[in-house]
């Protein structure tokens, strides 16, 4: 029985490893179908759901360094991991919940930071980080735009009648 529970917290640690971020979700009401419908949707963002036995589950998060989150661990527990973008993830979790009414986040632990069910539905509702970064490169090219006008103001107001810039003269043979 020892090896059969070492195994069992090896697998959750090998789970917990995959990425910077884990997603504790209640899963009690969800059927089979629902579960590989998640699944599908997790995986557009390479991420994972798995259910987890709460004791191994404390056991690989302590060894690992995580903060604790015992009072997440009460019920049936499955893990949401994977994938280079929470909010991407998290965005997925919403529209499962608000399709199914089923999946129940308990809790998200993030950058070894605890994040509340409340926190996570808060960065679902956040852009994008693609979205968030050609606004910010919008931002950027607007600005520079501005400033070149601004100057090309000045230097016509300055010198309204200044010649144009001379051509050198071609070299004589």
């Amino acid at each position: 029985m020892r090896a059969e529970k070492n195994y069992l917290i090896a697998e959750v640690e090998t789970h917990l490893k995959k990425s910077d971020y884990v997603i504790l979700a209640n899963f009690s009401q969800v059927s089979v179908a629902d579960v590989s419908e998640l699944r599908n949707r997790l995986a557009t963002e390479s991420a994972e759901f798995h259910v987890v036995k709460n004791s191994s589950l404390r056991v690989a998060a302590k060894t690992l360094g995580l903060p604790e989150f015992e009072g997440a661990l009460a019920g049936p527990t499955a893990v949401v991991v994977g994938g280079k973008n929470p909010a991407g993830v998290a965005k997925v979790l919403k529209k499962f919940f608000e399709d199914k009414k089923k999946l129940e986040v308990k809790v998200g632990v993030l950058d070894k930071k605890i994040v509340t069910a409340s926190d996570l539905a808060k960065i679902a509702d956040l852009p994008s980080f693609e979205a968030l970064r050609s606004q910010l490169l919008g931002l950027f090219t607007q600005t520079g735009a501005a400033f070149v006008r601004v100057l090309d103001a000045k230097v016509k107001k300055e010198s309204p009648d200044a010649p144009a810039a001379e051509q050198p003269a071609a070299p004589s043979a």
